[in-house]
């Protein structure tokens, strides 16, 4: 998909309902006179990386993929985000027309979503994902889960969800054409590059 798809009418989880309710407001103070555009860096990750490794990482021996594994997913290393907000920072100085518009931001390389897992846990020194669950029975446990919590009011997050079934099983990947047309954006580490400097950072690290 591209920037013309319109945001949904129902969102699974607060994530992306916060997500789509910041761009609107952002597009409201861009149409007030506000020079702002707004970036969609997809699954941001390498060295450094607070949030999407570790938790792969942590889950190593847990995880087992959700549907047939045949579903693309773009990602963004680090290097490639950062890039991204300096041209569209560069792009709107010298085009205010740009102002008010949506750009989404990625690798430009669509892969299976579980081969990336599986690459992550690789630099992290760990084994490959082998358990297999069905997508809708994921859906149905992550639907079980989040009622539990919910009623029991338990702190935390359930291991499964909705939200995380649908992520994990769907392919999500997004024509970044407009952005490399309009902020002359073009993702400079590969995401082979990008794995191998996230194994050599977390080989760094001390145990």
């Amino acid at each position: 998909m591209d920037e013309s798809v319109p945001y949904p009418a129902r969102h699974l989880a607060h994530y992306p309902k916060t997500k789509a309710a910041a761009e609107r407001r952002v597009r409201e103070a861009a149409a007030a006179g506000l020079p702002a555009v707004i970036l969609r860096p997809h699954l941001i990750w390498g060295p450094r990386d607070n949030h999407l490794v570790p938790r792969i990482l942590a889950r190593s021996g847990k995880l087992v993929r959700v549907g047939d594994g045949r579903n693309l997913v773009d990602t963004t290393y680090i290097d490639n985000a950062a890039s991204a907000h300096i041209s569209a920072d560069e792009a709107l100085a010298a085009n205010p027309d740009l102002s008010g518009r949506v750009y989404f931001i990625s690798q430009g390389e669509p892969i299976p979503l579980w081969e990336m897992v599986n690459e992550i846990l690789r630099a992290g020194g760990k084994p490959p994902v082998r358990g297999t669950i069905p997508r809708r029975l994921a859906w149905l446990i992550g639907a079980v889960l989040e009622g539990v919590y919910a009623i029991f009011k338990l702190p935390g997050e359930p291991r499964m969800t909705r939200f995380m079934a649908e992520e994990l099983a769907t392919a999500h990947w997004f024509d970044i054409s407009a952005a490399r047309r309009d902020l002359g954006y073009a993702p400079t580490i590969s995401t082979r590059d990008g794995l191998d400097a996230l194994t050599r950072w977390l080989a760094a690290r001390p145990v």
